[in-house]
């Protein structure tokens, strides 16, 4: 019998093919595919996440177990589709119109992905109007902006203003993040959330599409 445990080290340590094995075997086992994704897969995302936040691993073991992650919900995304298991919310992100910065945006999308929220990736340049427009087209509840370059900041205001203006502002949240990003220059332009990493912007997704639910 496939104990979630042994998945979950495996995801840690980057083991894809063992992983993937695994996942097969827990399945033909009889195991729900929403307990393989909760106990299994997330869950050693949850560890790699928490590490990477207290600088105990970096960006190559996180893309390895990323990668390994990605191995066993390629098995289990068209079980879970079935079993009728959702995704905890939708979030467009993207780094904002005239930065071209990805490595923090790519490190985000693997821990939002990690925590079981679905992702739409814009990649970068993207401005504010295709921020708003990707949200209504994919049905997310959450918008996140990276930015690196201090020139380019105000076009997350402007995703703000855009959301305001279009009547949506309620109904999808706004996070924001990036080395220049700070709490106060996220308060000030109105945005839901401030992350100073990605395994705390993770959190904070899952945070503010519970709030969304509630």
């Amino acid at each position: 019998m496939v104990r979630m445990e042994e998945i979950s080290e495996f995801l840690q340590k980057g083991r894809a093919r063992n992983v993937k094995q695994l996942v097969e075997e827990a399945l033909s086992e009889g195991t729900a595919p929403g307990v393989i994704l909760e106990e299994g897969l997330l869950a050693g995302m949850g560890v790699i996440g928490e590490k990477f936040k207290n600088n105990e691993v970096f960006v190559p073991e996180v893309l390895i177990a990323a990668r390994a992650l990605n191995a066993g919900l390629d098995i289990l995304r068209p079980k879970l589709a079935e079993s009728g298991v959702e995704a905890k919310g939708t979030a467009v992100i993207g780094t904002v119109k005239g930065d071209l910065h990805d490595i923090g945006k790519n490190i985000v999308k693997i821990m939002f992905e990690g925590h079981g929220i679905q992702v739409v990736d814009l990649g970068v340049d993207v401005s504010a109007e295709q921020f708003v427009d990707a949200a209504v087209e994919n049905h997310a509840n959450l918008i996140c902006c990276s930015a690196l370059l201090t020139t380019t900041m105000g076009e997350m205001g402007r995703v703000v203003e855009i959301l305001k203006e279009r009547g949506l502002r309620d109904s999808v949240k706004v996070m924001v993040g990036g080395a220049p990003i700070t709490q106060s220059f996220c308060d000030s332009i109105g945005a839901d959330a401030y992350a100073p990493d990605a395994a705390t912007g993770a959190e904070a997704a899952i945070r503010l599409l519970g709030e969304m639910e509630g």
